[in-house]
């Protein structure tokens, strides 16, 4: 797992920058792609998904503070959501700072519609190929 790059905006509150995300670029093996699945199937995770992606560099706290659930109910979701590496997190003093990371989301967008639009793409130029010459699909 290597480090690529990472939003240019930095966040004001620090006195070094910060970064709004981090992108985390790994190839997803099928284990990996199943972790992503289960993290984003949850309604709660993906709800704090959206709070750490529109507040990015918050704590545990912030977040849980959002949600009707325990703090460590939010903590085993956020959990679930780091080991899809959905979030980063980066430890500083005795806070943990949360990220969001898009890459997985976008590495599973491009998997799928690159093999869906490669399909379908050839089925409707052969039905427009046919069309074309007057024949019936």
């Amino acid at each position: 797992m290597g480090l690529v790059g990472a939003d240019a905006k930095p966040c004001t509150r620090h006195l070094t920058a910060r970064f709004f995300y981090v992108t985390i670029w790994l190839l997803m093996d099928d284990d990996q792609l199943d972790l992503v699945f289960h993290a984003l199937a949850s309604q709660p995770r993906r709800e704090i998904l959206a709070a750490v992606r529109a507040a990015p560099g918050c704590n545990v706290n912030a977040i849980a503070e959002q949600f009707d659930m325990s703090r460590i109910g939010v903590m085993k979701h956020l959990g679930v959501l780091e080991a899809a590496t959905l979030i980063v997190t980066e430890k500083v003093g005795r806070e943990r700072q949360l990220y969001f990371n898009p890459v997985p989301i976008q590495q599973i967008h491009e998997m799928w519609t690159d093999d869906f639009s490669r399909h379908f793409a050839a089925s409707l130029t052969q039905l427009k190929r046919v069309i074309e010459q007057g024949g019936k699909p």
